[in-house]
């Protein structure tokens, strides 16, 4: 087994999900409608699948990642959230949340098909895994609510 390259998947994982966490967390502060206590939830979701893969990074002896910002030069899935959260567009607001689940869903996607991955670390990600999908569907499905 690669701890080291366990690790750095981990990581990577950690990151992309805490920017996740942070644009449902923006959007639950902005958003004027029931879907604010959704973001807030998902946020919450998220913030335990981070912690999740936290715990697994120290538990292989590396440095859990705790920031999203290291990223910075990785496209980020919530990237333009503040603009359409300070515009109050709801719609254009979950579109832009879907279009982030898109991202760590194919993030998680990449990492599960990585043959270099632990076994271990293997379950770790796919447990995280089903709770991204989840997320996914829900945003999905709220969007082709209001979309008609």
């Amino acid at each position: 087994m690669n701890k080291s390259h366990d690790i750095t998947i981990a990581n990577t994982l950690i990151a992309t999900t805490l920017d996740s966490m942070k644009g449902y967390k923006e959007a639950s502060e902005d958003s004027e409608t029931a879907n604010a206590a959704f973001f807030c939830e998902m946020a919450d979701e998220r913030s335990k699948v981070a912690s999740t893969l936290q715990a697994h990074v120290a538990s292989l002896g590396g440095d859990p990642e705790d920031d999203s910002t290291v990223t910075g030069a990785l496209h980020r899935g919530f990237m333009n959230l503040r603009e359409l959260v300070s515009a109050r567009d709801e719609k254009a607001i979950v579109a832009e949340v879907e279009r982030g689940e898109d991202y760590i869903k194919a993030k998680y996607s990449t990492a599960l098909e990585d043959g270099d991955v632990s076994p271990q670390t293997k379950a770790v990600i796919e447990q995280a895994y089903a709770s991204i999908v989840s997320g996914h569907d829900k945003m999905s499905a709220m969007k082709h609510r209001m979309e008609g």
